[in-house]
């Protein structure tokens, strides 16, 4: 009977201590995992101005709805929808959402964060992207807003296999070191499958080795330069590479304008700026034409001034312009310097100057102006997407926009063919992949990358954007590149 009775309190023990263990490993993994659902007591709610306390540094640059990272212009309601969902009331989380974006149509987070209210507890598939909110909220918005449609357009025809979408917003500040240590924390979270981002070549090329090593996709709408190309199995792009818009500018400059002898001022601080550089002055030299002067914005004695006259000097007839997004004073000489210009000499740039303020800024002087984009809004009336885009958000999109949408589908696309971060690679680099995306067929070359035309569009009157001046789209046979 003593050894029974020993025998029962032994296995009692063993029932205690398995337990202990796991609650503990439930505890870690909810505590690990920032797309897990861990709503706080009532106790531990915060008001309306405060922010759920991140348990690391990175954590608080990431949110599926617990916090905003996008505070510019927060409404009322937008910021009591975080205190509900931090306490697992998604039915007010929902209610607060719809009623900020029926005030304020065209915030992508909050429609992000409604669509994962909506989810609440209930099994999803996670994304994350990765946007440059503390450095650039208006581009972290365009990006944004292309995965917010995606999003809401997959969770309204039910979802991938079943399954709704929920999107993991993450503020990589465009910063290298911040962006490595979020991939880390993006890669040990079992629940995230992909990733969109990053903005600038230089982020996704620190990044890749990452992505690589823990077998996560990611897909970038913007990242273009030339060394992106087969750096990892595990790195795509929607965006067409430089070579496509390096090229098709060089023809622009020898076959229409008949010009031969251009002027480049570029960046040597960035691997966007230097690949556009260098695929341009190719395409110029192997065609018989000449680069007579380049200059670099990173110089020390650069001066805005000078640039137009010495280039002149120089016997320049054309200026090339490749600043970069990721050094904000590379885009604002530039602007200084078609300010200066004046529309004397012919001006073509990259996708860097496509922005409201180059129209803004430069007004009647921009006049002429033409630059290489992956997209336009005006080429693609007859597609559905831009349609649903202007009415969901109030107003146009832009390339970056219709880059992310597509990302955020080929994606899931993938998810649905094999759910696991293998089976999206495998998928993603399959001869047979193909879907239909907001800027055309979205297919992938073996290297990773888009095979895609770009589309180049020049400044003129007009008052679509309200400044008196448009980028409006050059009907021109599409530039491909040779590969």
């Amino acid at each position: 009977m003593a050894q029974k009775n020993e025998t029962s309190v032994l296995i009692l023990s063993l029932l205690i201590t398995l337990g202990v263990i796991g609650g503990g490993w439930w505890f870690f993994k909810q505590n690990n995992s920032f797309t897990g659902n861990n709503p706080q007591s009532s106790t531990d709610v915060p008001n309306k101005s405060q922010q759920p306390k991140p348990t690391t540094a990175i954590d608080s640059l990431i949110s599926t709805g617990n916090r905003l990272l996008i505070t510019e212009g927060s409404s009322n309601n937008k910021e009591t929808a975080v205190t509900a969902l931090n306490k697992g009331d998604y039915e007010q989380a929902v209610s607060m959402l719809e009623a900020s974006l029926k005030t304020k149509r065209n915030d992508p987070e909050a429609l992000i964060y409604l669509n994962n209210a909506r989810i609440g507890n209930d099994a999803s598939h996670t994304l994350v992207a990765s946007v440059p909110i503390s450095s650039s909220v208006n581009t972290a918005k365009e990006l944004l807003r292309g995965v917010a449609q995606a999003q809401d357009e997959i969770n309204q025809n039910g979802g991938i296999a079943g399954k709704l979408l929920k999107i993991a917003i993450a503020d990589d500040g465009n910063n290298s070191e911040t962006a490595q240590q979020l991939a880390n924390a993006f890669a040990k979270d079992d629940s995230v499958l992909g990733v969109i981002g990053h903005f600038s070549s230089s982020v996704t090329l620190a990044t890749a080795p990452i992505y690589q090593e823990n077998n996560l996709v990611l897909i970038s709408p913007t990242s273009t330069s030339v060394e992106i190309s087969g750096a990892s199995d595990y790195v795509f792009r929607t965006v067409p590479s430089d070579r496509y818009a390096g090229n098709a500018l060089a023809k622009y400059l020898l076959q229409t304008l008949k010009q031969r002898k251009a002027a480049i001022i570029y960046t040597s601080e960035s691997n966007y700026s230097k690949s556009l550089q260098n695929i341009f002055k190719t395409e110029v030299l192997s065609s018989g034409g000449e680069i007579v002067a380049e200059f670099d914005f990173a110089q020390p004695n650069f001066n805005v001034a000078d640039i137009v006259q010495k280039a002149r000097q120089e016997g320049a007839e054309a200026l090339i312009l490749f600043p970069s997004a990721a050094f904000p004073n590379t885009v604002n000489n530039s602007l200084a310097i078609i300010q200066i210009n004046n529309g004397n000499l012919p001006l073509l740039g990259g996708d860097s100057l496509y922005r409201p303020e180059t129209l803004k800024i430069t007004g009647e002087s921009g006049k002429g102006v033409v630059l290489a984009v992956p997209w336009h809004i005006l080429s693609h009336l007859d597609s559905s997407f831009p349609q649903n885009a202007t009415c969901l958000w109030d107003g146009d999109i832009n390339w970056r926009s219709a880059l992310a949408y597509d990302a955020t589908q080929a994606l899931a696309e993938a998810i649905s063919i094999n759910p696991t971060r293998q089976g999206i690679q495998e998928a993603l680099s399959s001869d047979n992949f193909s879907i239909s995306g907001a800027s055309g067929n979205v297919k992938f070359l073996p290297s990773g990358d888009r095979d895609k035309a770009v589309q180049l569009v020049q400044i003129r009157s007009g008052n679509r954007s309200s400044f008196g001046v448009d980028f409006v789209p050059i009907s021109l046979r599409p530039f491909s590149a040779i590969y």
